[in-house]
């Protein structure tokens, strides 16, 4: 009888550890971005294939298996930062199931050096859309609803240099409309997991054409939003929907309008808009700590980036001697 119950017991444990294993990992996929996560859940899932592809265990893997997974990616013309996001993605799945990451090995690292020193690190990001290009861009939205949306959308998004996943999570319930212009609650964004938010001004414009805040209220009005999803769908007749704009969509106007100006839209997406303010700002002089302040920037690192493309012909040497 205490052989039994005991076995219940050792039973009811399992079950228990199964439960809270489970909601443990909830907490470890919410730990992160959304995207981010399911950037790590495709980089992984590709391993797994490779490694069944040559009969080669992915979990538990051998650091020389992951060696040669990175090697062919290098082989095959995967840029550094995509490498370097796989190998944390393997180190992330084998953490979370209690095992040592074999991302850990010196031997890993040790091509992970020479294909850093082969291929460079050099970003290959996006580029800024300028205040210059941004009046060309709005030039070109139509004359109807959807180009108020559209409108709205990459002002609100340039002048609060907002990313792409920021701008669709936006209800009407986060804009304050005050004197000075408006106010922004951003509730949660990619730096800022637990939900802290901040909030962004966004002042009334000198010109009525490119304003933001004018903008964002001829939206609005035409489309008789009065709570919910800031930006949304259009059906085929123009019609507003009860839906939120998917960020692919973002990356979808910005692309359409910069095709409209001359511009190889390769080149650009949702994230133009972030930089460029980000770009025009140190162009014109505004300080590090507040472009910090209007990107949510943790790190000047990448402010700094911003500010040293944007000074490349501002402050030029070679500008300088009457060539």
């Amino acid at each position: 009888m205490q052989e039994i119950t005991n076995n219940h017991a050792s039973s009811a444990m399992h079950v228990e550890l199964t439960e809270l294993s489970a909601s443990a990992h909830k907490y470890v996929l919410n730990s992160k971005a959304r995207n981010t996560i399911r950037a790590y859940q495709a980089d992984w899932h590709s391993f797994c294939t490779w490694c069944d592809e040559r009969h080669l265990s992915s979990l538990p893997a051998e650091p020389q298996t992951v060696a040669l997974y990175l090697s062919d990616m290098a082989d095959h013309g995967y840029r550094t930062s995509t490498i370097g996001r796989h190998m944390i993605s393997i180190g992330l799945a084998h953490r979370t199931k209690g095992l040592t990451s074999p991302t850990a090995d010196e031997t890993v690292r040790a091509v992970w050096r020479g294909i850093r020193n082969t291929l460079g690190v050099a970003s290959h990001g996006k580029l800024p859309i300028l205040v210059e290009d941004l009046r060309r861009m709005l030039q070109h939205t139509p004359n109807d609803l959807m180009g108020l949306r559209d409108s709205a959308l990459l002002l609100i998004g340039f002048a609060g240099a907002f990313r792409r996943s920021e701008i669709v999570a936006l209800n009407v319930e986060d804009v304050q409309f005050v004197r000075e212009g408006l106010v922004i609650m951003l509730r949660k964004s990619k730096t800022d997991q637990e939900g802290e938010g901040r909030k962004v001004a966004i002042p009334y414009g000198s010109f009525i054409e490119t304003c933001p805040v004018r903008a964002l209220q001829a939206w609005l009005a035409a489309a008789g939003i009065e709570s919910g999803p800031l930006f949304r769908p259009l059906s085929k007749t123009h019609d507003v929907r009860n839906a939120r704009l998917s960020d692919k969509t973002v990356a979808r106007i910005v692309k359409r309008y910069v095709r409209l100006i001359g511009l190889e839209q390769r080149h650009y997406a949702g994230h133009s808009l972030r930089a460029g303010l980000a770009t025009s700002a140190a162009m014109a002089g505004v300080s590090e700590r507040d472009i910090m302040a209007q990107t949510g920037h943790k790190s000047p690192m990448m402010v700094r980036r911003y500010i040293r493309d944007g000074n490349l012909f501002r402050a030029n040497a070679a500008a300088r001697i009457g060539l």
